[in-house]
């Protein structure tokens, strides 16, 4: 397997990782039966269950472009050092998004994001012009 494909499956188990990271917290904050629930009613949470929620649907977004340039680089036979550095920058991005939402690190948080984005299309531009 790829580095780039190798970094795409770790950032799809790490999404897994996110869900259940999110899901334990709002455990602690509205309990087991809400979360087992349909749900209708909105209980509080904490601001940390709100940005591990958050932080999770922010990766199922950036994991969309990630794919697509994991694709992009192996369908097209176009892999190399940069693309890999690029898929593992993305997963090392995305590892550190999690404490940084969640503990509000600011502005870091966004720096972060911009890490992994940037190395995304950067993979997506190779593909373009190999």
């Amino acid at each position: 397997m790829s580095a780039e494909t190798t970094a795409l499956a770790l950032a799809a188990l790490l999404q897994a990782v996110q869900i259940g990271l999110a899901g334990a917290s709002m455990n602690r904050d509205a309990g087991v039966e809400w979360n087992t629930s349909p749900r209708d009613q909105q209980p509080e949470f904490s601001a940390r269950t709100g940005r591990l929620r958050r932080a999770v649907d922010n990766h199922f977004e950036g994991l969309i472009l990630f794919t697509i340039a994991g694709l992009l680089v192996a369908l097209t036979d176009t892999d190399s050092l940069l693309t890999a550095l690029c898929a593992w920058i993305y997963l090392l991005a995305r590892v550190l998004y999690i404490p940084a939402y969640a503990l509000g690190w600011s502005p870091w948080r966004s720096l972060i994001w911009a890490m992994g984005f940037l190395a995304t299309l950067v993979m997506i531009v190779t593909t373009l012009f190999s």
